[in-house]
């Protein structure tokens, strides 16, 4: 008869060393991933600060005050004009948002070089590896010199941007 059904307990060896911290290692992984996750995806995107699209062209969005206003620069990588591309002022406003959401908003860019106007309207998104997005439509509209010509005038796109990290970090 065996010791077991005897009601005697087998003898227990302990696990080696080794054993026990990979035990313990994925133990603290497992619980880790389950307070990290839940952080990652209810981060907000935050429209503040620097940003660059699939252009190259970069814009700097300054504070948004608590009506959801914001003011910033955009410098463009790209023109269909002859003239020197110049930082141009852009404004804009945000949808106010809760907690669980992710804010949409819309700019105007007053181009500086140019007799043109741009508006944006997007969503800000933090994608699923926590990298923040914008996503983004615009209308350009273009000067022109009659209303025979107003079918040349406005064009639209679309471009996402990124954020643009600074060389600290």
């Amino acid at each position: 008869m065996s010791r077991a059904l005897r009601g005697e307990h087998p003898q227990v060896h302990p696990l080696p060393a080794a054993a026990e911290m990979v035990h313990a290692t994925a133990f603290l992984l497992v619980l880790s991933l389950a307070v990290v996750a839940p952080v990652l995806s209810t981060r907000k995107c935050v429209l503040t600060g620097r940003w660059t699209n699939d252009l190259g062209s970069n814009m700097t969005i300054m504070a948004v005050n608590a009506k959801g206003e914001f003011l910033g620069s955009y410098h463009t990588a790209v023109t269909v004009t002859g003239n020197d591309i110049k930082v141009s002022p852009l404004q804009g406003s945000q949808h106010r948002t809760n907690e669980n959401s992710q804010a949409t908003f819309g700019f105007t860019v007053n181009w500086s070089f140019s007799d043109s106007v741009t508006v944006f309207t997007g969503q800000c998104f933090v994608d699923e590896t926590g990298k923040e997005v914008l996503k983004t439509m615009w209308l350009l509209r273009s000067h022109v010199d009659s209303i025979k010509d107003d079918w040349t005038a406005t064009r639209v796109g679309v471009n996402v941007f990124t954020r643009l990290r600074s060389k600290k970090e």
